[in-house]
């Protein structure tokens, strides 16, 4: 466990003047490292009883979560922003359009695009952004959000690095932010949040192994250098990735999720949600991990694929982390319970009549993982995807990739949060970012 103290959440509605302040510096210096005043005091929720968001990176994902927060009545989306100039047009459109309708309004203006995330950090009147970017973007927009005194809403995976998850954790607890992880699962797949009460409260007896399989990363891509599109701030896109010319594979296609100077692929991209149910069921991490998998040679992507690895817990308790479909399951002494985004099942099946009683373990919070962000930053309260949990779980994806990597087993020292006996691996925690750019 990190070794922060937590403080108090900060009130929702007060802004700090110094806003001004970070976006010169900000824009004036192409630097993340500002650190200001917390934007809010402990108290009271936002007098509007609304929390006023701030969209960056409107794409797929980021346009999917754009949309389940439309609906909701205590938030209101008043800016959007893409270093790609018709997406974030288009996801204006779509914001004053759900608002006009929901108005019975011809017309509603309200929701203004940008191409640089600072602009919408340095607005004084934005209580929350959600960062839904590529992945190498989470973590260093993240931290410029909370130290301007924002909630953060922030899209799987964490860091591109092992210290940028430790550098965000300790910025959040630092200015009290309220920070959702987005593995939705811990609220919209209501069953999974089941099978670690079950697990918690010893249903399946004594815990003998946790196993993890995780939908597979992609091989191939296009490395063709091609013009840069139009209305595209290719440079801003990279931010602190390594210079690259721009090609269709690296932007426009999944390259963003399988291209390792962005992320560390499907074993992070998509292994955050059956290892976060891991780790909401079993709140530790591995202390041991070695196996293997393919990094591909050919083509643009590069991260691993078919990852096969193994480990165990301080506890004895076994691990294993395949690629293969998504399911957590947990195996104890008296059963098994396994769960995954499709459903539940169980050995003895009696498991999941269980009713949990009113004195044990609840995880459940909300079944709307976006409304459980916006009624925990009006509330000033933790929401159901913590940061403490995303921190760990995002270091069994780093850990297991650093194994494949190096072909060694790597011991992992829980206290100090470092990898001990093999300074190679332990390097691996730490990532270069493309100056000016810096944690």
């Amino acid at each position: 466990m990190h070794q922060e103290t937590q403080k108090p959440l900060k009130e929702a509605g007060m802004k700090s003047s110094s806003r001004r302040t970070f976006l010169k510096q900000a824009l004036g210096a192409a630097v993340i490292v500002p650190t200001l005043i917390p934007a809010r005091v402990l108290g009271a929720a936002a007098p509007s009883k609304r929390v006023a968001l701030g969209h960056i990176g409107v794409g797929g994902q980021g346009g999917g979560v754009m949309q389940g927060m439309l609906g909701l009545a205590h938030g209101q989306s008043v800016a959007v922003c893409d270093p790609l100039r018709a997406r974030r047009e288009g996801a204006a459109r779509q914001v004053e359009q759900h608002y006009a309708a929901q108005r019975s309004q011809e017309k509603f203006t309200g929701c203004t695009a940008y191409a640089d995330f600072r602009e919408v950090l340095a607005r004084e009147d934005i209580d929350a952004v959600v960062v839904a970017t590529p992945d190498h973007w989470h973590v260093p927009i993240a931290l410029a959000a909370v130290r301007a005194g924002k909630d953060v809403y922030v899209e799987k995976p964490l860091g591109l690095s092992m210290e940028q998850n430790k550098a965000l954790r300790a910025a959040v607890h630092l200015h009290g932010a309220v920070f959702q992880y987005g593995t939705q699962q811990r609220c919209f797949s209501t069953h999974c949040a089941f099978a670690c009460e079950l697990v918690r409260n010893g249903y399946v007896g004594e815990l003998k192994a946790v196993h993890v399989v995780a939908p597979n990363g992609e091989t191939g891509g296009k490395a063709t250098p091609a013009p840069v599109p139009d209305g595209l701030d290719y440079d801003l896109w990279l931010g602190p990735a390594p210079e690259a010319p721009y090609a269709h594979d690296r932007v426009m296609g999944t390259g963003r999720w399988h291209i390792y100077d962005y992320a560390i692929g499907f074993i992070a991209g998509w292994g955050a949600h059956p290892l976060d149910i891991a780790h909401w069921g079993y709140p530790h991490i591995p202390v041991e991990y070695e196996g293997t998998g393919t990094i591909p040679t050919e083509g643009l992507f590069d991260t691993v694929v078919n990852w096969d690895v193994r480990g165990r817990y301080a506890s004895g308790v076994e691990y294993t982390l395949k690629a293969g479909s998504d399911k957590t399951t947990f195996v104890g002494t008296q059963g098994w319970v396994a769960a995954s985004r499709g459903g539940i099942e169980a050995n003895p099946a009696s498991l999941l009549k269980i009713k949990i009683k009113p004195d044990e373990i609840h995880l459940l919070q909300d079944n709307h993982h976006y409304r459980n962000f916006l009624d925990s930053v009006l509330a000033r309260k933790t929401p159901a995807s913590d940061i403490d949990s995303a921190v760990q779980s995002d270091f069994m994806s780093h850990l297991g990739d650093i194994a494949i990597r190096t072909g060694q087993r790597i011991q992992w020292d829980p206290t100090r949060e470092t990898i001990v006996g093999n300074e190679m691996a332990r390097r691996m925690m730490y990532r270069a970012m493309r100056a000016p750019w810096t944690i």
